[in-house]
């Protein structure tokens, strides 16, 4: 796909542009206080990074609907790097927010809703995902080892607008089927993308993860004893 050409996106979604200096997720939540159209994709025009947010009207409790969203965005970006990028590059997550490509972080999440309360019913969820496909400056690449870009990884040839198109498309399948099965496929499916289950984790506190509860909270053990971090913390305040 031309860098001078727009995403295109599957029935039920629909793209709104905002220009390549536009915080894509700020404007998606503005949006979303005037207007919660669900399938709303705000994206920026950006070659350089893919920057994008849809916008989610939940028919359950945020502690149930943060989940299938956040996990449908991953697990679409997952399958859209799967299909564009070169077979070697291996994509992971980070709880609860952080994409890693072939072991280093490339990007991650972001989340707002009407309200922050996980037991309410919010008008609306917008989802974030930001991705830096080229390099923003001239330094070595080596620089920040555990920071990486789709360029870098060996995706020359993949553009953020392709990118926003294939991941689109990937994760409304996602979303049909969160709303057909329930979240367990996609707790199983971002399970087998996570490189840190049982293992010594520093973020977002110390201690072993152990696992995702069904709301995808962190199960964390930590001096003998075990605590669920939600996964509604992630939440940017809103009110």
């Amino acid at each position: 796909m031309s860098e001078d050409v727009s995403p295109t996106f599957p029935p039920l979604l629909h793209g709104v542009e905002v220009p390549a200096h536009v915080d894509a997720f700020a404007k998606a939540v503005t949006q979303a206080m005037v207007d919660a159209e669900p399938g709303r994709i705000t994206f920026a025009r950006d070659s350089g990074t893919m920057r994008a947010a849809i916008c989610f009207v939940p028919d359950r409790v945020l502690r149930q609907a943060l989940p299938g969203a956040l996990f449908a965005v991953l697990l679409g970006l997952n399958d859209a790097l799967g299909a564009l990028a070169p077979p070697e590059v291996a994509v992971h997550f980070a709880w609860p927010n952080r994409v890693k490509v072939n072991g280093a972080y490339c990007g991650g999440l972001r989340a707002a809703a009407q309200y922050n309360d996980p037991d309410s019913e919010p008008d609306w969820l917008v989802i974030g995902v930001e991705v830096p496909v080229m390099p923003l400056d001239t330094r070595d690449p080596g620089h920040a080892p555990d920071e990486t870009t789709l360029w870098e990884e060996g995706c020359v040839d993949l553009g953020a607008p392709q990118l926003i198109e294939s991941w689109s498309r990937h994760m409304l399948v996602w979303i049909n089927r969160f709303v057909s099965d329930g979240i367990a496929p996609l707790h199983e499916g971002w399970r087998h993308k996570c490189d840190t289950l049982g293992e010594e984790v520093s973020a977002p506190e110390a201690g072993t993860f152990m696992g995702i509860d069904e709301d995808g909270g962190m199960i964390l053990r930590q001096d003998g004893e075990t605590r669920v971090v939600p996964l509604t913390t992630m939440l940017e305040g809103t009110g």
